[in-house]
């Protein structure tokens, strides 16, 4: 049956994709699906937290707080579009994916990835701004700022979705199976038998253009902040800056060179280094985001714990 998936002779005849199987043995299978199950809840749960937090005390309705509610709302639509299909195929012991369900995949993926990277920049600036021109913070980073600001991260975001899912599906394939638990666009374009496919190349290399384009805008950005932040005479409030700074710094990290990894490297022939790879770029953040902010920021922890203390508190009410 796959022999005969793997020969598509037009793409009148693709009707859906083959994904990458994470084992053979379906018990196996089942645990792994347990284990995306798992992973889905918490890094939504922890997400959710945030979001709850940070619209239920005041405290926290500033700038910094707003964009990292919505980084985490980016977070829970980037594990949603990837964990509950492929959740759902090893419970099954199946590997389809309509073709529609592919393009949706991939446009929805793409979404989520350039709105995280677009947000981490923005909340770079946030710091620059707040850290290096402090007197100028509530002029340049009001709430009018801040919603336009949103509002052109998300806009953006989707247009520059669709752009590279429609340049990856206006070209036919010569196979359906993707070397990929998700339609991923690297591996997919392994699959166009077309020159038609240098079209989307081409949108592959602005996107490098872009992204070293945001990652030296952010290097510059910390740059001028740690300058400044070496420069206040309080210990203690060094190390506040410090603390705000840096796990912004190492997700971006995480998710730049991960990301610029699985899309510029050379192709390769190892379906186990392509899922670590993938797995770091488009999984790892979404846990991560939260777990480090929470971590690191102190009004988001009383914040979290005051909403998980007053969660626990209805709950008993109700059974009592």
């Amino acid at each position: 049956m796959y022999l005969q998936d793997e020969n598509l002779r037009n793409q009148s005849s693709l009707t859906h994709f083959l994904l990458l199987g994470l084992s053979e043995v379906h018990e196996l299978q089942i645990l792994l699906a347990i284990v995306f199950l798992v992973y889905y809840l918490v890094a939504v749960g922890v997400n959710l937290l945030i979001i709850s937090a940070v619209v239920a005390d005041h405290h926290l309705h500033n700038p910094m707080h707003f964009f990292l509610m919505n980084l985490a709302i980016q977070d829970i639509g980037q594990v949603s579009v990837i964990i509950p299909k492929s959740m759902a195929n090893s419970l099954m012991d199946a590997r389809h994916i309509s073709y529609s369900g592919c393009v949706a995949q991939v446009l929805f993926h793409l979404i989520f990835i350039s709105s995280d990277l677009s947000l981490l920049t923005v909340m770079a600036y946030d710091r620059y701004v707040a850290i290096c021109h402090p007197l100028q913070y509530d002029l340049l980073m009001n709430k009018q700022a801040c919603l336009k600001i949103i509002a052109i991260v998300w806009i953006s975001s989707f247009l520059y979705g669709a752009l590279h899912a429609g340049g990856t599906f206006a070209v036919p394939f010569c196979s359906n199976v993707v070397n990929q638990f998700f339609c991923e666009i690297p591996q997919l374009m392994k699959l166009v038998c077309s020159d038609l496919y240098l079209i989307e190349v081409g949108f592959i290399l602005l996107s490098v253009v872009i992204v070293v384009g945001f990652s030296i805008f952010i290097l510059v950005t910390y740059v001028y902040i740690f300058i400044a932040v070496l420069k206040i005479p309080s210990v203690q409030g060094r190390q506040k800056a410090f603390s705000t700074c840096l796990p912004h710094l190492i997700v971006v990290s995480i998710l730049i060179f991960t990301g610029c990894f699985v899309y510029i490297k050379p192709s390769s022939n190892s379906s186990y280094l392509n899922l670590v790879m993938t797995i770091l770029y488009s999984l790892l953040p979404p846990l991560m985001n939260p777990i480090i902010y929470s971590m690191r920021n102190k009004g988001i922890k009383n914040a979290v714990f005051k909403v998980l203390g007053t969660t626990l508190l209805s709950i008993l009410i109700l059974q009592k």
